[in-house]
């Protein structure tokens, strides 16, 4: 029994804190205001993550790989090709060591990268649909 006291004394001592530092009070007055009272920390978590989002600026998505393999002019030959004939879609290289890969699009679904890959197939025989993080849609 003094085992299991001593063993709640302790997990309150060492649990308090974080519990106090987390604590969010809110009262209700007599003409139906809310007061929120926070501990200012949270406001400072908040901006930080505001920042991080702002930096960001992508989501995941899909993209077409159109070119893989170690031969860098390849892969800069490949992305300029993709350039001159669909200039209105993004293309990207990325390097993973030892390879380099061409992806092109930033597609919101699987379903619009399919209708893309349908219509570069024939150009691009090996290329594939792969999960990439891609850039935010613009807002019109």
């Amino acid at each position: 029994m003094k085992s299991g006291t001593l063993f709640f004394l302790f997990l309150l001592l060492m649990c308090g804190p974080f519990s106090w530092a987390q604590k969010m009070v809110t009262t209700y007055n007599a003409d139906s205001s809310i007061v929120i009272v926070k501990d200012a920390r949270m406001d400072d978590l908040v901006k930080k993550q505001k920042e991080i989002n702002l930096q960001k600026q992508t989501m995941p998505g899909f993209r077409i790989q159109i070119y893989f393999g170690a031969n860098r002019p390849k892969a800069i030959e490949a992305k300029m090709d993709f350039n001159s004939k669909h200039p209105e879609t993004g293309s990207y290289i990325s390097y993973q060591q030892p390879n380099f890969k061409v992806r092109v699009g930033d597609f919101r679904t699987r379903l619009e990268a399919q209708k893309f890959l349908k219509n570069i197939q024939g150009q691009y025989s090996s290329s594939f649909i792969v999960p990439d993080d891609v850039r935010l849609p613009v807002l019109k």
